[in-house]
């Protein structure tokens, strides 16, 4: 589900997004704002070369922090021009102002790392009419197979209109701002209370995708909100997804006994499946193919195809 506002589409834009579920959050961006777009991620995920290279190969780039060692942050002048370079040619800059991920509905108070972004390229380029978009990510779950997730993406602001001095009251300003942007468009639970909250908002049954119903839910004291009965079992589901672990036996048993007990952050675990599911299925389903197709021929090649992907559909959408 995506609610758009009117994103530009000839004007330099920085979209900024609360972070829950890693690589996940930047995918759905990619495939859903209708711009090419540059990614800004923590540098630590980029330290193996393989995966620094795959990452590299779909435009993220990385952002060092102190933790990553004083040394390392100087590689942030490069990062932060090459910004500014893309934005002058009207393009489209993504980044988590948060300055990391977590699973829980929350909105964390952002870094400075967007709002030098923004000064660096205003103060070279003046003229240019760069556009803040803020993104509210959603998801049912956040972990589980099949799950949902919702994207709302906020109106356009213009940056000249919030910039002038480049003070640091302005800093603070911008902060404030696109936190609260942000947390307009996604569901945001106050850390102190987060664990009651979730109970009650657990027990109520509310629906994530809808934030703004979940947020004034949370703000009237839970007096006013929208729920839904809770959904029976649904056997139908259980039954093709059955299926479809019986058809990937060989990529579950390496996902459940290999891959996910590996997992320290749950964070990636969506991604780590996704990646699971671009690589190794379709080599374990051509495998298959090609032992049906040498044996019984291109009908039942054909039928075993369609087959796999009405299951998986179904597995998902019931």
């Amino acid at each position: 589900m995506v609610k758009e506002k009117n994103i530009p589409i000839n004007k330099p834009i920085l979209f900024l997004s609360n972070h829950q579920n890693a690589l996940i959050d930047a995918l759905l961006i990619a495939a859903t704002s209708g711009r090419f777009s540059y990614f800004l991620t923590r540098a630590s995920v980029f330290k193996k070369p393989l995966v620094s290279k795959l990452l590299h190969s779909v435009n993220m780039l990385p952002v060092y922090r102190v933790r990553d060692g004083w040394s390392t942050l100087s590689k942030n002048n490069y990062i932060f021009k090459t910004c500014t370079d893309k934005l002058k040619t009207n393009q489209a800059v993504a980044i988590f102002p948060e300055g990391n991920h977590h699973i829980n509905r929350t909105v964390r108070p952002l870094s400075k790392g967007f709002t030098r972004i923004i000064f660096e390229t205003l103060s070279s380029y003046p003229d240019l009419d760069l556009q803040l978009v803020p993104i509210g990510l959603n998801y049912k779950e956040g972990t589980t197979f099949g799950d949902s997730v919702a994207l709302y993406y906020g109106s356009p602001i213009s940056a000249k209109s919030l910039v002038s001095q480049f003070s640091n009251e302005e800093i603070i300003a911008l902060r404030q701002t696109i936190k609260n942007q942000i947390k307009g468009l996604t569901t945001h639970i106050d850390h102190a209370v987060y664990d009651k909250t979730i109970a009650k908002l657990k027990a109520l049954n509310v629906d994530y995708l809808n934030p703004i119903a979940v947020n004034r839910c949370i703000e009237s004291n839970f007096e006013t909100c929208e729920t839904a009965p809770k959904q029976t079992v649904n056997w139908m589901k259980r039954f093709f997804k059955g299926l479809l672990i019986l058809n990937l036996l060989g990529p579950f048993i390496i996902w459940k006994y290999a891959i996910k007990p590996k997992i320290e952050e749950v964070e990636f675990i969506a991604t780590f499946r996704f990646a699971l599911a671009i690589t190794l299925v379709p080599f374990w389903i051509v495998l298959h193919g090609v032992i049906i197709a040498l044996n019984f021929g291109i009908f039942y090649l054909a039928t075993y195809l369609v087959s796999t992907f009405i299951v998986a559909l179904l597995s998902v959408k019931l």
